[in-house]
Protein backbone atom coordinates (compact mmCIF):
# COMPACT_ATOMS: atom_id res chain seq x y z
CA UNK A 1 0.00 0.00 0.00
CA UNK A 2 1.48 3.32 -1.10
CA UNK A 3 0.59 6.44 0.88
CA UNK A 4 1.73 10.01 0.21
CA UNK A 5 1.88 12.08 3.38
CA UNK A 6 1.93 15.87 3.66
CA UNK A 7 3.23 16.59 7.19
CA UNK A 8 3.48 19.92 8.94
CA UNK A 9 7.10 20.57 9.94
CA UNK A 10 7.97 23.32 12.40
CA UNK A 11 11.23 23.43 14.32
CA UNK A 12 9.93 25.45 17.27
CA UNK A 13 7.22 27.71 18.66
CA UNK A 14 8.77 30.87 17.26
CA UNK A 15 9.65 29.55 13.81
CA UNK A 16 7.46 29.44 10.73
CA UNK A 17 6.29 26.05 9.54
CA UNK A 18 5.42 24.41 6.24
CA UNK A 19 4.22 21.12 4.82
CA UNK A 20 6.78 18.58 3.65
CA UNK A 21 5.75 15.68 1.41
CA UNK A 22 6.88 12.10 1.97
CA UNK A 23 5.96 8.71 0.55
CA UNK A 24 5.58 5.41 2.39
CA UNK A 25 5.57 2.48 -0.02
CA UNK A 26 5.14 -0.41 2.42
CA UNK A 27 2.15 0.69 4.48
CA UNK A 28 -0.57 -1.83 5.34
CA UNK A 29 -4.27 -1.41 6.03
CA UNK A 30 -3.76 -2.69 9.58
CA UNK A 31 -1.48 0.24 10.44
CA UNK A 32 -2.78 3.04 12.60
CA UNK A 33 -1.91 6.60 11.66
CA UNK A 34 0.68 6.65 14.43
CA UNK A 35 2.24 3.45 13.10
CA UNK A 36 2.38 5.11 9.69
CA UNK A 37 4.31 7.96 11.32
CA UNK A 38 6.57 5.40 13.03
CA UNK A 39 7.35 3.84 9.65
CA UNK A 40 7.95 7.24 8.09
CA UNK A 41 10.29 8.20 10.93
CA UNK A 42 12.24 4.98 10.37
CA UNK A 43 12.74 6.04 6.76
CA UNK A 44 13.80 9.55 7.79
CA UNK A 45 16.31 8.32 10.37
CA UNK A 46 17.74 5.77 7.97
CA UNK A 47 18.31 8.53 5.41
CA UNK A 48 19.91 10.83 8.00
CA UNK A 49 16.98 13.25 8.28
CA UNK A 50 15.19 14.63 11.32
CA UNK A 51 12.23 12.48 12.43
CA UNK A 52 8.75 13.97 12.81
CA UNK A 53 7.84 14.95 16.36
CA UNK A 54 4.41 13.80 17.53
CA UNK A 55 2.79 12.90 20.85
CA UNK A 56 1.75 9.38 21.81
CA UNK A 57 1.59 7.30 24.95
CA UNK A 58 -0.85 4.45 25.56
CA UNK A 59 -2.00 4.05 21.93
CA UNK A 60 -5.18 2.51 23.30
CA UNK A 61 -7.46 5.54 23.03
CA UNK A 62 -7.28 6.31 26.74
CA UNK A 63 -4.60 8.95 27.41
CA UNK A 64 -5.63 11.64 24.91
CA UNK A 65 -2.07 12.64 23.99
CA UNK A 66 -2.04 11.45 20.37
CA UNK A 67 -4.31 14.03 18.77
CA UNK A 68 -3.41 15.45 15.36
CA UNK A 69 -5.48 16.87 12.52
CA UNK A 70 -5.98 14.52 9.57
CA UNK A 71 -7.24 16.04 6.31
CA UNK A 72 -8.61 19.02 8.25
CA UNK A 73 -10.48 16.80 10.75
CA UNK A 74 -9.25 16.51 14.37
CA UNK A 75 -8.16 12.89 14.97
CA UNK A 76 -9.22 11.59 11.55
CA UNK A 77 -12.03 10.39 9.27
CA UNK A 78 -13.72 7.99 11.72
CA UNK A 79 -15.98 9.94 14.06
CA UNK A 80 -15.46 9.80 17.85
CA UNK A 81 -12.18 7.92 17.47
CA UNK A 82 -8.73 9.07 18.68
CA UNK A 83 -5.83 9.31 16.25
CA UNK A 84 -4.14 6.20 17.61
CA UNK A 85 -7.23 4.14 16.74
CA UNK A 86 -7.61 5.54 13.22
CA UNK A 87 -6.34 2.97 10.71
CA UNK A 88 -5.28 3.04 7.09
CA UNK A 89 -8.25 0.87 6.21
CA UNK A 90 -10.11 4.19 6.02
CA UNK A 91 -7.89 5.12 3.06
CA UNK A 92 -7.06 3.58 -0.30
CA UNK A 93 -3.81 2.62 -1.99
CA UNK A 94 -2.26 5.75 -3.52
CA UNK A 95 -4.13 8.19 -1.28
CA UNK A 96 -2.60 11.46 -0.12
CA UNK A 97 -3.03 12.30 3.59
CA UNK A 98 -2.46 15.70 5.20
CA UNK A 99 -1.28 15.63 8.81
CA UNK A 100 -0.96 18.76 10.93
CA UNK A 101 -1.21 19.72 14.61
CA UNK A 102 -4.43 20.69 16.38
CA UNK A 103 -5.13 24.22 15.22
CA UNK A 104 -6.15 26.64 17.99
CA UNK A 105 -4.75 29.83 19.43
CA UNK A 106 -4.90 28.12 22.83
CA UNK A 107 -2.65 25.29 21.56
CA UNK A 108 0.67 26.80 20.42
CA UNK A 109 2.80 24.47 18.32
CA UNK A 110 5.84 23.13 20.17
CA UNK A 111 7.33 21.24 17.24
CA UNK A 112 5.91 19.57 14.12
CA UNK A 113 2.70 17.83 15.26
CA UNK A 114 3.19 18.52 18.99
CA UNK A 115 1.13 21.27 20.62
CA UNK A 116 1.08 22.72 24.13
CA UNK A 117 -2.29 21.84 25.68
CA UNK A 118 -1.53 23.27 29.12
CA UNK A 119 -4.49 25.65 28.73
CA UNK A 120 -6.70 22.65 29.45
CA UNK A 121 -4.61 21.90 32.53
CA UNK A 122 -5.19 25.43 33.78
CA UNK A 123 -8.95 24.90 33.61
CA UNK A 124 -8.59 21.76 35.72
CA UNK A 125 -6.27 23.49 38.17
CA UNK A 126 -8.90 26.20 38.66
CA UNK A 127 -11.50 23.80 40.03
CA UNK A 128 -11.26 20.26 38.73
CA UNK A 129 -10.77 18.74 42.17
CA UNK A 130 -12.63 18.06 45.42
CA UNK A 131 -11.61 18.94 48.98
CA UNK A 132 -12.29 16.31 51.63
CA UNK A 133 -11.56 16.01 55.31
CA UNK A 134 -8.50 13.86 55.85
CA UNK A 135 -8.65 11.03 58.36
CA UNK A 136 -10.47 7.75 58.67
CA UNK A 137 -12.25 6.64 55.52
CA UNK A 138 -16.03 7.18 55.76
CA UNK A 139 -18.45 4.28 55.68
CA UNK A 140 -19.38 3.21 52.18
CA UNK A 141 -23.03 4.20 52.60
CA UNK A 142 -22.47 7.46 54.51
CA UNK A 143 -22.79 9.49 51.30
CA UNK A 144 -25.51 7.77 49.27
CA UNK A 145 -25.45 8.17 45.50
CA UNK A 146 -28.06 6.76 43.20
CA UNK A 147 -27.04 4.31 40.49
CA UNK A 148 -28.38 6.69 37.83
CA UNK A 149 -26.25 9.60 39.12
CA UNK A 150 -23.17 7.40 39.40
CA UNK A 151 -23.52 6.16 35.82
CA UNK A 152 -24.08 9.69 34.51
CA UNK A 153 -21.03 10.96 36.41
CA UNK A 154 -18.90 8.19 34.90
CA UNK A 155 -20.13 9.05 31.40
CA UNK A 156 -18.97 12.66 31.76
CA UNK A 157 -15.77 11.66 33.57
CA UNK A 158 -14.80 9.66 30.46
CA UNK A 159 -13.38 12.83 28.84
CA UNK A 160 -9.69 12.16 28.11
CA UNK A 161 -8.72 15.81 27.65
CA UNK A 162 -7.34 15.37 24.14
CA UNK A 163 -8.41 18.83 22.99
CA UNK A 164 -10.10 17.69 19.77
CA UNK A 165 -13.23 19.62 20.75
CA UNK A 166 -11.19 22.83 20.83
CA UNK A 167 -9.53 22.11 17.49
CA UNK A 168 -12.87 21.32 15.84
CA UNK A 169 -14.59 24.49 17.06
CA UNK A 170 -14.33 27.51 14.70
CA UNK A 171 -14.03 29.72 17.79
CA UNK A 172 -11.60 27.46 19.65
CA UNK A 173 -14.05 26.92 22.52
CA UNK A 174 -13.49 24.45 25.36
CA UNK A 175 -17.09 24.28 26.59
CA UNK A 176 -17.44 20.53 25.96
CA UNK A 177 -14.29 19.82 28.00
CA UNK A 178 -15.13 22.22 30.83
CA UNK A 179 -18.79 21.19 30.93
CA UNK A 180 -17.90 17.52 31.19
CA UNK A 181 -15.78 18.22 34.28
CA UNK A 182 -18.41 20.46 35.87
CA UNK A 183 -21.17 17.93 35.28
CA UNK A 184 -19.13 15.00 36.53
CA UNK A 185 -18.18 16.72 39.78
CA UNK A 186 -21.68 18.14 40.37
CA UNK A 187 -23.16 14.63 40.31
CA UNK A 188 -20.85 12.95 42.82
CA UNK A 189 -21.44 13.71 46.51
CA UNK A 190 -17.81 14.66 47.19
CA UNK A 191 -17.94 17.48 44.68
CA UNK A 192 -21.10 19.25 45.78
CA UNK A 193 -19.63 21.33 48.61
CA UNK A 194 -17.50 23.37 46.19
CA UNK A 195 -19.90 23.25 43.27
CA UNK A 196 -20.49 26.99 43.00
CA UNK A 197 -16.89 28.07 43.49
CA UNK A 198 -15.77 25.46 40.99
CA UNK A 199 -18.20 26.69 38.34
CA UNK A 200 -17.03 30.27 38.72
CA UNK A 201 -13.31 29.44 38.77
CA UNK A 202 -13.32 27.01 35.85
CA UNK A 203 -15.58 29.19 33.70
CA UNK A 204 -13.40 32.25 34.25
CA UNK A 205 -10.24 30.32 33.39
CA UNK A 206 -11.87 28.81 30.31
CA UNK A 207 -12.91 32.24 29.06
CA UNK A 208 -9.37 33.55 29.60
CA UNK A 209 -7.78 30.98 27.27
CA UNK A 210 -10.51 29.82 24.89
CA UNK A 211 -13.14 31.30 22.60
CA UNK A 212 -16.94 31.40 22.90
CA UNK A 213 -19.07 28.38 22.02
CA UNK A 214 -20.08 28.31 18.35
CA UNK A 215 -23.24 26.25 19.11
CA UNK A 216 -22.75 24.16 15.96
CA UNK A 217 -21.76 20.96 17.75
CA UNK A 218 -18.55 20.16 15.83
CA UNK A 219 -16.94 19.26 19.15
CA UNK A 220 -19.22 16.30 19.87
CA UNK A 221 -18.57 14.82 16.41
CA UNK A 222 -14.84 14.39 17.08
CA UNK A 223 -14.86 13.64 20.82
CA UNK A 224 -13.38 10.14 21.38
CA UNK A 225 -15.32 9.78 24.64
CA UNK A 226 -18.59 10.77 22.94
CA UNK A 227 -19.30 13.44 25.55
CA UNK A 228 -22.83 14.70 24.75
CA UNK A 229 -23.66 18.29 23.86
CA UNK A 230 -25.52 18.63 27.16
CA UNK A 231 -22.08 19.19 28.71
CA UNK A 232 -21.93 22.56 26.94
CA UNK A 233 -25.17 23.67 28.61
CA UNK A 234 -23.68 22.77 31.98
CA UNK A 235 -21.17 25.62 31.75
CA UNK A 236 -23.88 28.30 31.80
CA UNK A 237 -26.15 26.26 34.05
CA UNK A 238 -23.55 25.82 36.78
CA UNK A 239 -22.42 29.46 36.56
CA UNK A 240 -26.00 30.73 36.78
CA UNK A 241 -26.70 28.44 39.71
CA UNK A 242 -23.74 29.93 41.58
CA UNK A 243 -24.89 33.49 40.83
CA UNK A 244 -28.48 32.87 41.96
CA UNK A 245 -27.47 31.13 45.15
CA UNK A 246 -25.05 33.94 46.03
CA UNK A 247 -27.85 36.49 45.60
CA UNK A 248 -30.12 34.44 47.88
CA UNK A 249 -27.50 34.59 50.59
Amino acid sequence: MKITVDVWRQSGPDSSGAFDTYQVNDATVEMSLLELLDRLNDQLVESGNEPIAFDSDCREGICGSCGITVDDVPHGPVANTPTCRQHLRSFSDGDRIKLEPFRSAAFPVVRDLVVDRSALDRVLEAGGYVSVNAGTAPDADSQPLSHQSAEAALDFAACIGCGACVAACPNGAAHLFTGSKLTHLSLVTQGRNERGKRARAMSHQMEADFGPCSTYGECAEVCPAEIPLTAIAAVNKESMRFGLRRKDN
